[in-house]
């Protein structure tokens, strides 16, 4: 059963021998402090979006377009009533979130990517790796409970293939292939300080400790400064692959006979391509707004493509949940699980370990909070007649 819900219980006892909390606790509040305290170029590469940012503002607001219609008396909101546990594409969770594949954790904290994989291991929910980790696959499949690995699929299908197959002997149960990012968008924050992670070095660990990639340099990469200049342009010319067609997903199941999920996915034809091809599941996402500027705000989205697919794969959800009231929401519309971005890389920076499992439990608690108030005990028991269109 679920106990989420008790976060709220203790912080109100902590208060009550004059203990509060040391973080905000809101999204927004973490967000506000990170963008104070925490290095400007590492606060940009978090937050910023493409353009003008009226796609990640257009994810947000997609929510005020929705009111949840709750239920009474259903003997919901008991300490024990609850069971927020799922299970999707074969992995079970205790709440149907995973945090989401964000790179380059090390411009919040040198441990990053393991922290996230120990606080998603203890708390019993799934966290999705980058490709464009600061910590090798392995390192954090040995930290990790439920993990599914994201795959930017390179140029080179030989590397490709060798992330995959060492994702899953390090323990991943899914790939999650990011198809939105061939290039990157156009991002201000970054270019206004001429801020590029990788070109440093930075989120690249995964190449870097790849016998296909290493095999590709003239000399190792810790070598010399030389050394690691050529294997970040080596990284350069091979990361993104404008060639990707919904057909390459075959060759993807010849590598693993793990369940295949693709991620950033808005349009319901490209869903139906992609399932046609082999996908298990789809991830409707619009990269958090960093990619087309005036794209379709992901929730916006969403109900055409469980319209068009739910039936054939599971569908989740990705870009723009802050509240578990808007988890709630994607959820009730069909989405199967969500993925939660910003705010733990916010708690990331500001509180290392505590500032992660803050952020976490305050989604999750927030969650098993709105599910029982608003009359439901299990998350299957949501549904699109639970909300209403905002007037």
């Amino acid at each position: 059963m679920s106990n989420f819900v008790d976060f709220q219980n203790e912080i109100y006892q902590g208060g009550s021998v004059g203990d509060v909390p040391e973080l905000p606790m809101t999204a927004a509040g973490l967000e506000e402090r990170a963008e104070r305290e925490l290095e400007r170029s590492a606060f940009a590469y978090v937050a910023g979006g493409a353009s003008s940012e009226r796609t990640a503002a257009a994810n947000r607001a997609a929510f005020d377009r929705y009111r949840i219609l709750p239920r009474m008396l259903r003997g919901t909101t008991g300490p024990d009533a609850r069971d927020l546990s799922v299970e999707v594409l074969g992995t079970r969770l205790a709440a149907p979130v995973l945090t989401a594949p964000i790179g380059v954790l090390e411009l919040m904290h040198e441990s990053g990517e393991v922290i996230v994989a120990d606080v998603t291991r203890e708390l019993g929910i799934g966290t999705v790796l980058s490709t464009a980790a600061s910590t090798p696959i392995e390192e954090v499949g040995a930290a990790a409970g439920a993990w599914w690995y994201q795959l930017y699929w390179p140029s080179d299908d030989e590397l490709a293939r060798s992330f995959v197959e060492r994702a899953e002997r390090a323990g991943a149960t899914a790939i999650v292939v990011t198809v939105d990012t061939p290039t990157l968008g156009w991002r201000p924050r970054d270019l206004e300080v001429a801020h590029l992670p990788f070109l440093h070095g930075k989120g690249i660990a995964n190449y870097l400790s790849d016998p296909v990639f290493l095999d590709r340099l003239v000399a190792p990469p810790h070598e010399s400064p030389e050394a690691m200049r050529a294997a970040v342009l080596a990284w350069r010319g091979l990361f993104g692959n404008h060639d990707l067609r919904p057909s390459d997903l075959a060759h993807l199941r010849e590598w693993t006979d793990l369940p295949i999920a693709v991620k950033g996915v808005m349009h319901p034809d490209d869903a139906r391509q992609l399932v046609d091809a082999g996908a298990d599941a789809i991830v409707v996402s619009n990269h958090g707004g960093r990619q087309v500027d005036g794209a379709v705000a992901a929730l916006d989205a969403l109900p055409a493509v469980i319209a068009t697919v739910g039936d054939r794969a599971d569908v989740l959800f990705d870009s723009g949940v802050r509240t578990g009231s808007e988890m709630l929401i994607a959820l009730a519309l069909g989405a199967k699980a969500v993925l939660y971005g910003r705010p733990w890389v916010y708690g990331l920076g500001l509180a290392g370990r505590d500032g992660v499992r803050h952020a976490l439990r305050m989604l999750l608690a927030d969650f098993d909070s709105a599910l029982g108030l608003s009359g439901c005990a299990t998350p299957a028991e949501l549904s699109r007649s639970m909300i209403v269109t905002a007037r």
